[in-house]
């Protein structure tokens, strides 16, 4: 008896200017997909139009009351499963996964609930100091409360990072030297959220993580050094490659031990599935969280694929073993 192939929508695109870093992520997941087991498809989601990308690139709208599509000869398509790979909004924040429970479409990736917390830094590092994952001294700020530039000095030190408190790709984000310079800092943040975070600089390596559950156990696929050519990790360093990343990075066994501890304890402490890649400072041999991405970038030129060339995972396997998940899941 023939198996009839499971068909799987990779979902790619997103709301936010991340969209076109997700449309390059989608294209390897979509490639790498074995055809032998699936048939895939492409499904953009932006902000003007759902769509399907059919034959010669044809584009059919996605019938949003069950996720599907109606071909030109009338037959309707339906996916078994929609691998994830939107970053930013509305993929790595909740709003589509909670979309899709409501009607009954599975999909790759964290729940709604592991998506909107983790894309809210303050309310990740809050719920992470429970379980002894230490972070950054911060100050929370909304929008429209009064700032007070020399209590916020004050209790942080000179030089803090000023950020969006939910916004991917380091966009938004400044450091900041001088007292002077925090108004003006805040407001760039605020362009991008209501709510932004004011941390305290850590001197120390930046260092990014990359944590999958992979047939039945979480494991650290690699831990990358950033080398910053700017002064810190930003949009320009992400993806126009102004950084050097070293795989693995350079640092002692113990390090690297607390390393993949924390992060492994981290991605189960909040009841993660999926792709996650963690950025951390190590200072005095002490991983310090920033954030944890659930929808890391997956281009050829993206942290994780990298890792996971070098762990000896290869991309099949491991986009396979997400759709296997999805497949399972009740």
């Amino acid at each position: 008896m023939v198996m009839s192939k499971k068909s799987v929508a990779v979902v790619m695109g997103g709301y936010s200017d991340e969209y076109v870093v997700s449309l390059k992520s989608g294209q390897l997941i979509y490639d790498s997909l074995d055809r032998d087991l699936y048939n895939v498809y492409k499904v953009v989601i932006l902000k003007d139009e759902w769509y399907f990308l059919g034959e010669n690139d044809q584009k059919y709208a996605i019938n949003k009351g069950d996720f599907s599509v109606t071909l030109d000869n009338g037959k309707t398509l339906k996916f078994d499963v929609c691998f994830n790979i939107i970053h930013g909004t509305p993929g790595e924040n909740g709003i589509l996964q909670a979309y899709w429970d409501a009607i009954g479409q599975k999909y790759t990736g964290c729940d709604f609930y592991q998506s909107a917390l983790t894309f809210n830094k303050k309310d990740t590092l809050a719920v992470l100091s429970k379980y002894g994952i230490p972070s950054a001294k911060s100050v929370y700020l909304r929008k429209g409360e009064e700032i007070n530039t020399d209590e916020i000095i004050e209790n942080l030190g000179l030089p803090v990072f000023v950020k969006p408190n939910q916004s991917g790709s380091s966009l938004g984000i400044s450091k900041v030297k001088e007292k002077s310079e925090l108004l003006a800092a805040t407001e760039v943040a605020f362009k991008e959220d209501d709510e932004i975070l004011i941390e305290s600089f850590l001197d120390g390596m930046e260092v990014s993580v990359g944590v999958i559950d992979y047939k039945g156990e979480t494991i650290v696929l690699g831990i990358t050094e950033i080398v910053p050519q700017n002064e810190f990790f930003d949009y320009e360093a992400k993806y126009e490659g102004a950084s050097e990343e070293i795989t693995p990075a350079r640092i002692d066994d113990e390090t690297r031990i607390r390393v993949e501890e924390i992060s492994k304890r981290a991605y189960n402490s909040l009841g993660m599935s999926g792709f996650s890649r963690s950025e951390f400072i190590l200072m005095n041999g002490i991983p310090y969280m920033l954030e944890m991405n659930t929808n890391p970038g997956f281009s050829p030129a993206s942290i994780l694929p990298q890792q996971a060339k070098i762990y000896g995972i290869s991309i099949t396997d491991l986009c396979g073993n997400e759709v296997e998940k999805a497949l399972n899941k009740k």
